[in-house]
């Protein structure tokens, strides 16, 4: 599916997100086909444009890869909010737009003027998405919120790590990211809802909401059972074999679903599946420490690659731990449309991360080809003239709501 011809197409969206949380969510949006249109501060723009290294490009005109991540599919408009011509481009392009996305700290957009009251009046079928690091309102809803920050205080760190007394945080800004795609799915509703009712509204997320909305049976251990999970390395709490395993030359996952699969599995490595220590689940669990010594004991006489052919050879669910350049190098990988290339006015050809979704009609449900026609992230700036021209062409044709 090429994007311009994607579900979203003729969305508008008007981005005033920065960093992470707010810029992924647009992200995702323009994936989907809407225009997306990134308001930033003239000479500066978007503080990841900053972050690195690593940067790429030339010297005069440093490209941060963090920026690249999160801004594919947009247009960049520099406007200063504080300044009478910026606050009067911000009124127009809300005026022409569906959706607009923030992510300020709670109280900065209504000192700018823009107030979500203000932003319904001027254009009722407004879409405002707007996210926070702990949430709108409440007795910490003003914090400012990173993703670090976050990770700690809504208790994923805990999980995290090789032992309870070193919490870990996640490889990357999950946090920003769950804000991101919940703030993305909110959209969606919200324009769903609109066609019903003609009018828009506010959706609202944060960085602390998304990470608890994601402890699943960790946070059930304690809201039901009343046991305070901990971090406890590679290894599941609630299954055994479910984690990582020392072979003679790298590490192997396996994860064992049910009793089938032990048996299948112990088979394959000559263990007794019908140890009174291993018969079962829960009994696994309880012994997890002598049965991660015992199936190490035995996959220390082989390879890894030997492992995973002859684990996943019997049905039994298997995998390598990969670097991220053994990733992108996967052919299973490109199969999925997960890297795509764009056209950067300064980079040339570049590879990015590319969208989760893929779309297909009933007629050819195999097809289902992965997004295409991506835009490469803008320069500072680069659509400021032609976003301009197409609010003077909608006020000559008083298209505006």
């Amino acid at each position: 599916m090429d994007r311009s011809q994607g579900p979203l197409r003729g969305t508008v969206v008007v981005d005033l997100s920065r960093a992470l949380a707010g810029p992924h969510a647009a992200m995702l949006l323009g994936d989907l086909g809407a225009r997306v249109i990134k308001v930033e501060q003239p000479g500066t723009g978007d503080e990841t444009r900053g972050w690195g290294p690593p940067f790429v490009g030339p010297e005069a005109e440093r490209i941060s890869t963090y920026f690249l991540s999160c801004n594919r599919n947009k247009e960049s408009v520099e406007l200063d909010l504080k300044s009478e011509d910026g606050a009067e481009q911000l009124t127009r392009l809300v005026r022409a737009a569906d959706v607009l996305v923030e992510n300020f700290r709670p109280g900065v957009l209504d000192r700018l003027g823009f107030s979500a009251r203000r932003l319904g009046e001027l254009n009722p079928r407004l879409v405002l998405c707007s996210i926070s690091g702990f949430g709108h309102d409440g007795p910490e809803g003003g914090r400012a919120g990173y993703d670090q920050i976050a990770q700690g205080e809504a208790g994923l760190m805990s999980l995290t790590g090789p032992t309870s007394d070193e919490p870990t945080k996640a490889g990357v800004p999950i946090g920003d990211l769950l804000a991101g795609i919940n703030g993305a799915q909110g959209v969606l509703a919200a324009l769903v809802e609109r066609e019903r009712t003609g009018r828009g509204g506010v959706v609202r997320t944060s960085l602390l909401s998304s990470i608890v909305g994601v402890h699943a049976f960790q946070g059930t251990r304690w809201t039901v059972a009343g046991e305070v999970p901990r971090a406890m390395g590679n290894h599941h709490p609630s299954i055994a074999p479910y984690g990582a395993f020392h072979c003679a030359d790298g590490v192997l996952q396996v994860a064992i679903g049910g009793e089938a699969q032990w048996a299948r599995f112990a088979g394959v490595l000559g263990l007794d599946a019908a140890d009174p220590r291993f018969a079962d689940n829960e009994a696994r669990v309880v012994h997890r420490g002598a049965l991660v010594a015992e199936v190490e004991r035995v996959l220390a006489g082989d390879t890894r690659d030997h492992w995973l052919e002859r684990i996943g050879g019997v049905g039994v669910p298997c995998g390598a731990v990969r670097t991220i350049d053994q990733v992108y190098a996967w052919e299973q990988t490109r199969s999925q449309g997960l890297v795509v290339d764009v056209e950067h006015p300064d980079l040339g050809r570049v590879e990015l991360p590319g969208s989760a979704l893929r779309f297909a009609p009933y007629s050819d449900p195999e097809a289902a080809p992965a997004v295409e026609g991506h835009l490469a992230p803008p320069r500072l700036g680069e659509h400021t003239g032609s976003v301009r021209a197409w609010l003077d062409g909608l006020d000559r044709a008083g298209t505006r709501v």
